[in-house]
C-alpha cells in the first residue's frame, strides 16, 4: 500500500531521529570517557581556578563589555542620526565609519588602537580606556545601522503629530522618535551585547597582568600551568553565565516587542 505523503514525512522524521540516536549511541561506544574526563573535567583543576575566575576573570570580561557597550551605543546612535541627517557631508562620514569599520575584523581595530594610536601620537592610553574604545568602534559601526533602522521603522505619522504640537524637530527627534525607536531596536541590541561579551575575549592583545585578564586570557594562562582542556571547560561556563540570560531576555524581547529591525548590524 502506498503511503500519504504525510505519513512519508513522518517516516522520513523518524528515520531522522534514528540516525542521530545510532551516531549518537557509536560515537559514545568509539570514545575514551576515561582520558575525556581527565582532560576535560578534572575536578582538582576546575577547584583551583576559583575564586578568581569569577572575581578577577569573569568580573573584568563584564568591566570590558560594559564599557564597549555604552561608548558603541552612544557613537552609534550619533552616527544613526548623521546617516538621517540633511546635511550630506555629515551622511558621508558616518557612511564611510560605518563601511570601514563593519569590513574590519575585531583583531585589527584592537591592535590599531592598542598599539597604532599609541606610535601615531606618541603617548600612552591606559588599559581601560584602549579596551573601551575598541570595542566601542567595533560595536558602534553595527549599532548605528541597527538605530538608523529603529527610527526610519517609528510610524511618520508620530513625527508629523509632533511637529503639529508645535514642538522643534530635535525635540520630535529626542522625545517622540528616538523612545519608540528603541522599543523596535531592543533584541537587536541585546544580541550585540552578546556578540560583545566574546568580542571582549581579544583584551588580551594590549597587554595583561594577572588582575587585568579577562576569561578568555585566564584560561589559556590556566591551560599552560594545568596541560588540560579543563581550564577552557570552566571559562565557556562562565561566558555561558553572561550569554544565556541575555539570550533569554533577547527572546523575551522579541515576543514583546518583535523580531528586530530587518537588515540591522547584528549579523
Amino acid at each position: 500500500m502506498a503511503l500519504s505523503r504525510r505519513q512519508r514525512r513522518s517516516a522520513f522524521r523518524n528515520g531522522q531521529y534514528v540516525l542521530l540516536l545510532v551516531i549518537v549511541i557509536v560515537l559514545a561506544l568509539l570514545a575514551d570517557w576515561g582520558r575525556i574526563g581527565k582532560a576535560f573535567f578534572d575536578l582538582e583543576v576546575a577547584a583551583n581556578q576559583f575564586p578568581a575566575v569569577i572575581t578577577v576573570a569573569l568580573k573584568n570580561t563584564i568591566v570590558f563589555t560594559s564599557l564597549g557597550f555604552v561608548l558603541g551605543l552612544g557613537l552609534g546612535l550619533l552616527l544613526a542620526l548623521m546617516r538621517l541627517s540633511s546635511v550630506a557631508p555629515y551622511r558621508w562620514v558616518a557612511r564611510g565609519y560605518i563601511e570601514f569599520f563593519r569590513g574590519l575584523p575585531a583583531l585589527l581595530i584592537f591592535i590599531a588602537v592598542g598599539i597604532g594610536v599609541p606610535t601615531a601620537f606618541n603617548t600612552n592610553l591606559p588599559r581601560n580606556i584602549a579596551i573601551m574604545l575598541a570595542l566601542g568602534i567595533v560595536s558602534s559601526a553595527y549599532m548605528a545601522e541597527t538605530i538608523r533602522a529603529g527610527i526610519q521603522a517609528v510610524p511618520r505619522g508620530q513625527v508629523e503629530a509632533a511637529r503639529s504640537l508645535g514642538m522643534s524637530p530635535a525635540r520630535t527627534m529626542i522625545t517622540v522618535v528616538i523612545p519608540q525607536a528603541f522599543r523596535i531596536i531592543l533584541p537587536p541590541l541585546a544580541n550585540e551585547l552578546i556578540m560583545l561579551t566574546k568580542d571582549s575575549s581579544l583584551a588580551f592583545l594590549l597587554g595583561t597582568t594577572p588582575l587585568q585578564q579577562e576569561l578568555a586570557q585566564f584560561s589559556r594562562q590556566a591551560l599552560i600551568e594545568a596541560r588540560g582542556l579543563t581550564p577552557v571547560v570552566v571559562a565557556g561556563l562562565c561566558y555561558l553565565v553572561i550569554t544565556i540570560p541575555l539570550s533569554i531576555l533577547q527572546q523575551r524581547l522579541e515576543k514583546k516587542y518583535g523580531a528586530g529591525v530587518p537588515g540591522g548590524g547584528t549579523v
